[in-house]
């Protein structure tokens, strides 16, 4: 016999009202419909979240095939987040989404380098975007559990996929040319191995922390720190005053006005390597640490000797070669596309050539030798 505390029912008086939002604290009944979560709401051709969730946005955000996302937070109500440097505590029944989408021309073409098409009062229009999936990551009593969902063809509904999902999608680039995509949708299991930032520990929320977070965000009412807003809408409790102290990733991809080259690079490979690459995650074995706590050294890969070899390694001798982009490890497995050998191992079928740019000109910018 399940276990199965709902405090928030879904109900229905008409066929067009919104659910309520699904507060689910334990047990294992979860929707098949994305719909029935009660986090995103569909009107007038909009895809939006509800009043009761807070869109956010990353500084520098992960990498998914130029796949753009909207990111959205609720809590039940009358809780509130604890701010930590490293991590938030979020209460339990919180519930996190990020949907994938892409922007699409008027002739229904889908677009790899077209900025974003979110409308601050009204959300992303359905005419306009190619959405794909939407991931839900739900706070029970015994952890964090990660939920695969896929739209359909007509973009009217998600549906639970616990073996996710795999698409062939073309972009369109700013030139023209287009570039066939294999866009997979992880499986629950894949949710969990990248989720899992301190191996053994479970799943754990990636980007909605402090330095991801720590940024101007478009509201319906204004343009306002993401943090601070939080903590106005009495959604998170502890942030320092003036936000004195608080890290701050770099803004990708226009950086701030004073964020060097180092500190671009930096949180490109924070945002898409740390959650593997850190001294208690699942990456660790290797030796290669890119967090922003380690020190730019041996640790973070400086003239430091790669565990794997031959193909893996592309024949080259250490992970970061200061000076020489093209003898270090690091470089040939963000340019590689082979899933042997190509970082991360999930999430991308294309190289991320902005991307890419910006870890090669930093490595050709640092001085010695090895």
């Amino acid at each position: 016999m399940r276990s199965v505390l709902l405090l928030v029912l879904l109900t229905l008086a008409g066929c067009n009202q919104q659910p309520a939002p699904l507060y689910l604290p334990e047990g294992d009944h979860y929707p098949d419909k994305l719909s029935d979560w009660g986090m995103l709401q569909r009107a007038g051709g909009y895809l939006a979240p509800i009043a009761e969730a807070l869109p956010y946005d990353l500084n520098t955000p992960l990498f998914t095939d130029y796949a753009h996302k909207l990111r959205t937070l609720w809590m039940p109500p009358g809780t509130a987040a604890t701010y930590g440097e490293a991590h938030f505590d979020y209460p339990v029944g919180t519930v996190l989404s990020k949907t994938f989408y892409y922007p699409r021309d008027a002739q229904g073409q889908l677009l790899l380098n077209e900025a974003d098409v979110r409308d601050p009062q009204r959300g992303l229009a359905l005419a306009r975007v190619q959405l794909m999936e939407t991931r839900i990551l739900l706070k029970q009593q015994d952890g964090w559990v990660a939920l695969p969902y896929v739209w359909d063809a007509k973009q009217q509904e998600a549906y639970l996929q616990w073996a996710g999902d795999s698409r062939e999608v073309s972009l369109l680039d700013a030139k023209g040319q287009t570039q066939a995509v294999d866009y997979q949708v992880p499986d629950a299991n894949q949710c969990a191995g990248c989720h899992e930032e301190t191996a053994g520990q479970g799943n754990n929320p990636l980007g909605p922390k402090a330095r991801h977070l720590n940024k101007a965000f478009a509201y319906a009412g204004g343009s306002h720190n993401q943090l601070q807003h939080w903590q106005q809408q009495g959604r998170l409790q502890g942030l320092p005053d003036q936000l004195q102290g608080v890290p701050q990733n770099a803004l990708w991809p226009t950086p701030r006005n004073g964020e060097s080259l180092e500190q671009q690079a930096r949180s490109y490979l924070d945002a898409n390597c740390s959650h593997c690459h850190n001294p208690q995650g699942p990456g660790r074995t290797s030796g290669l640490h890119l967090d922003p706590h380690t020190p730019l050294g041996i640790a973070y890969g400086l003239c430091k000797q790669p565990v794997a070899a031959g193909k893996g390694s592309g024949n080259r001798l250490v992970d970061i070669h200061p000076g020489q982009p093209d003898k270090s490890v690091l470089q040939y497995r963000l340019e590689s596309v082979d899933p042997s050998v190509m970082m991360p191992e999930l999430g991308r079928s294309l190289m991320h050539a902005e991307g890419v740019e910006v870890i090669g000109r930093w490595i050709a910018s640092l001085e010695g030798g090895c």
